[in-house]
């Protein structure tokens, strides 16, 4: 006769041993096993993850932190007056490396104002033109690649019609021919410049997420649920297409800052009295050979910040990516 008893003991054998089978493994500890059975991350989750454990993207908050703390109180960073020159303090004063914090700490420009208190105030106007351009191109390009890449026909051949058109134009000059019907250059002027012509790549780059995302299973079976257009537009397409967009915003950000740079270089961006690191750089360039400060300074700070975005769009893209981990 069959030992009645000794059933439950072996039933519970025999799913520990399933449990242990080869390619399964059972949780070390209790936290462990709890971690495996709770809720899986999403793609965002799973790029914090992977962000939190990169250095190079803490090095970069960190720097946009302070630039951007930098931009918001220039006053916490010297008590100069960037537009204060005294022609005593021109070129014949170099810089004192000792004195950190003071005016004097890189020096004077040729009209005798504070290259240190030009730098701290600069920052402002390139941050505002970066991120309010980067904000501007990526709501005009992306709602327009959204609409082309989810509704097709008809619609996409237009937005696509006009993206080529405005894409065959060159960025800076198409720039310049923009600012030079206004007569006054102020940050709003240089922002709309530049994001007249910056929106095509983010159109490109959301119209084919877009295009991929409304194919996925979960959009076909939200729609064949009932749910309307905005809702899976909003509610499923957009918050899965946003990833590539963000990476191309990010780094394209440093990109603008840099334009803007060279617009006021050439004198066609912005102007007295605004502070800016292109026209300091344009002042400077004219004396390299005897103060090359003036120009290293404001110069340097340009690129660090550029540098910055950078990292950061470069981390950020490879978290996003599940290729490149």
């Amino acid at each position: 006769m069959p030992d009645v008893t000794k059933t439950p003991n072996m039933t519970k054998t025999d799913a520990t041993t399933d449990a242990l089978a080869p390619g399964a493994s059972a949780p070390e500890t209790a936290a462990e096993g709890h971690k495996s059975q709770g809720k899986p991350r999403s793609l965002w989750g799973d790029a914090w993850y992977d962000l939190r454990h990169r250095p190079m993207f803490w090095v970069s908050s960190i720097l946009l932190l302070l630039l951007l703390i930098v931009a918001a109180f220039p006053g916490m960073f010297t008590s100069a007056d960037p537009r204060d020159g005294d022609l005593v303090n021109n070129f014949l004063t170099k810089p004192e490396l000792g004195k950190v914090f003071q005016p004097e700490w890189f020096g004077y420009d040729g009209q005798g104002r504070s290259i240190y208190a030009r730098v701290i105030y600069g920052t402002r106007a390139s941050i505002l033109v970066g991120v309010g351009v980067t904000l501007a191109v990526t709501f005009v390009g992306g709602l327009l690649g959204m609409l082309a890449g989810y509704f097709g026909g008809w619609i996409d051949s237009i937005i696509s019609r006009i993206t080529d058109i405005f894409f065959g134009i060159p960025f800076l000059l198409g720039s310049m021919v923009v600012l030079n019907a206004f007569t006054e250059r102020k940050v709003y002027v240089v922002i709309f410049a530049l994001a007249f012509l910056g929106w095509t790549s983010i159109c490109r780059v959301m119209r084919s997420s877009v295009i991929t995302a409304k194919q996925a299973d979960y959009v076909t079976a939200a729609r064949a649920l009932g749910a309307g257009t905005r809702r899976i537009l909003f509610r499923h397409v957009l918050p899965n297409a946003m990833a590539p967009t963000i990476v191309v915003a990010t780094i394209a950000l440093g990109g603008y800052i840099s334009a803007e740079a060279t617009l006021s270089f050439l004198g066609l961006g912005l102007a007295d009295p605004t502070i800016s690191w292109g026209i300091d750089i344009a002042q400077g360039s004219k004396d390299i050979r005897d103060n090359p400060h003036a120009l290293f300074f404001p110069a340097g700070m340009l690129s660090l910040t550029v540098f910055a975005f950078i990292m950061l769009g470069d981390a950020v893209r490879d978290a996003l990516d599940p290729k490149l981990r």
